[in-house]
């Protein structure tokens, strides 16, 4: 009997077997469409991780553009994106004189139109680029009344007795301060003028600023997050500081100040010190944040500058969204709220608690096409566990007290911070201290056991992967790179390893191994065959 055409046949069959595997199935193919926005660059490093992530295990394409809170908020007013990203609600009265931001461009109302989700907590750090006798300083503290006067052109030299107060173990140096600002419409801007306002208004007198002035000569303004870490963290931004977002300073491998909290401790804005401080937080029933509470924290744990950022969605159709698009939008929200929240911390964020991932899941029953609420069963968000407690957080429960060498006084930690984990050598008069008991206690402050380890390798590594960092010369123009992620090809300013093995994967390896049989397997046959064929 001639085997030949069956096994041509078999062959045929494996090879379109293959090929429907290979296939992306329904689900990945028609099930999600595309989605798009546009806002801040504060949390645009845990969101483009998240698109990866979704792109990955769903088939999911949502493209993002980082271009400021201002401007997203605009875009979305303008109906040109499905959602936008910011760390300040629509302005009834902006700064800047312009129209208040209630109402879309074709002059119908926002009012009950929207909704705003957190999407993720972190703390506005400040990112500095100093050395003394040639040696970075890594271990920096600044009370709030100083960087105030920094920012405000009041304090110039770092070299100035109010900065030297603050570090007995260092001999600040004579060397002129350069403070790098956003020059874009920023919800960074208005969160940390907003701060200085509330708690320093007689030296900060300009309110809260979505578009931070220039002050004076000396202050360089560079255009969202990565301009202005970008700035500070070249050779000729020795001196420079800067406020971004805590995962910034992590991706260049630059250190941040530790800012000195209401209980009398310089803290740095780790993902538990966030978590404690966000405690103390008002949420406003449209799940705005007040953050009066958190400013003025006792907890001697508590960064003061910490905050959250805000998903702003659509709970109506418009002419661009769609109830095919509620449907992505609705699962890609739960995937931030719940699996998501997972790599805030490595990412340099702090997880949002189970109040806020409670908040977000009423308006994802909200967005139109949605696939409904958080299941908290199966939300693996680190803040929680099934049947905890709303008014809990775990983060919160385990951060550690920070080390007495960073109590006020006259000693001061060695330990670095943020992405420049190396200690500084005592230079100062004062006391310096460290060794074990400090060093274990840092540990925890700065990462919070394995994950802050975690954390700190992925600065550490992504500080050694200049491709893509923008470079800016001495005067702050862009130079190269730096160029926004604007479609699900994410190029991330700071990503992680994918999470896991999704149904991409899976297909692809039955796919793989399919082929291989349908290559290997018929000659092996014809063989056989012809061997018992020459037997007769």
């Amino acid at each position: 009997m001639n085997v030949r055409p069956r096994l041509a046949r078999f062959a045929a069959v494996l090879a379109v077997v293959s090929l429907v595997a290979l296939a992306p199935s329904p689900a990945q193919a028609d099930g999600y469409v595309p989605i798009s926005g546009s806002g801040s660059t504060w949390s645009q490093n845990a969101l483009d991780q998240w698109r990866k992530n979704v792109a990955s295990n769903y088939g999911m394409t949502v493209n993002y553009s980082g271009t400021g809170s201002s401007a997203g908020r605009t875009d979305f007013r303008n109906s040109t994106v499905d959602f936008a990203i910011s760390e300040i609600p629509f302005q009834d009265n902006p700064e800047d004189g312009s129209a208040p931001e209630t109402t879309f461009s074709d002059g119908t109302p926002l009012q009950g139109k929207f909704a705003y989700m957190p999407i993720v907590a972190g703390g506005t750090s400040l990112m500095y680029n100093l050395k003394i006798g040639g040696k970075r300083v890594t271990n920096l503290r600044l009370s709030g009344e100083v960087i105030a006067k920094i920012f405000s052109g009041q304090i110039a030299k770092w070299n100035d007795p109010a900065i030297q107060s603050d570090n007995p173990a260092l001999a600040m140096p004579d060397k002129t301060i350069t403070p790098v600002y956003r020059s874009d419409g920023s919800g960074t801007s208005a969160q940390f003028t907003l701060w200085m306002s509330k708690q320093f208004g007689n030296i900060w007198t300009q309110g809260m600023r979505s578009q931070f002035p220039q002050v004076n000569a000396s202050f360089k303004g560079q255009n969202g997050s990565l301009g202005v870490a970008g700035y500070v963290s070249q050779d000729y931004g020795e001196g420079a500081i800067t406020y971004v977002e805590y995962s910034y300073a992590m991706k260049s491998g630059f250190p941040v100040v530790k800012v000195l909290n209401k209980a009398g401790y310089y803290v740095e804005p780790t993902y538990q010190s966030v978590a404690v401080a966000l405690m103390s937080a008002a949420i406003n029933p449209d799940l705005t944040q007040n953050l009066d509470g958190v400013y003025n924290s006792g907890d001697p744990r508590a960064y003061p500058m910490s905050s959250y950022s805000y998903m702003i969605v659509p709970t109506q159709t418009n002419k661009i969204f769609t109830v095919e698009k509620g449907k992505t939008l609705s699962r890609f929200a739960n995937y931030m709220l719940c699996e998501g929240q997972q790599q805030a911390s490595a990412l340099g964020y702090s997880p949002l608690p189970m109040n806020l991932v409670q908040a977000g899941s009423d308006v994802l029953k909200s967005i139109p096409g949605t696939e409904g609420p958080v299941d908290f069963n199966k939300c693996n968000n680190p803040t929680f566990k099934p049947g905890d407690s709303p008014a809990n957080n775990q983060l919160a429960a385990s951060a550690p007290n920070p080390p007495d060498c960073d109590k006020k006084g006259s000693t001061q930690c060695v330990e670095g911070t943020g992405g420049a984990q190396e200690a500084t050598p005592a230079t100062g008069a004062g006391g310096a201290s460290g060794g074990a008991n400090s060093a274990a206690a840092a540990a925890g402050a700065s990462g919070g056991g394995s994950a802050g380890g975690a954390a700190a390798a992925a600065g550490s590594a992504a500080a050694g992967d200049a491709a893509g960092a923008p470079v800016y010369d001495a005067n702050g123009v862009l130079v190269s790179g730096g160029g926004a992620a604007v479609n699900a090809a994410v190029s991330s300013p700071f990503t992680l390893a994918d999470d896991g093995w999704g149904t991409p994967q899976s297909i692809m390896l039955v796919a793989g191994l399919l082929m291989l049989a349908a290559i290997l397997i018929p000659p092996v046959i014809i063989r056989r065959s012809g061997a018992r064929t020459n037997r007769r």
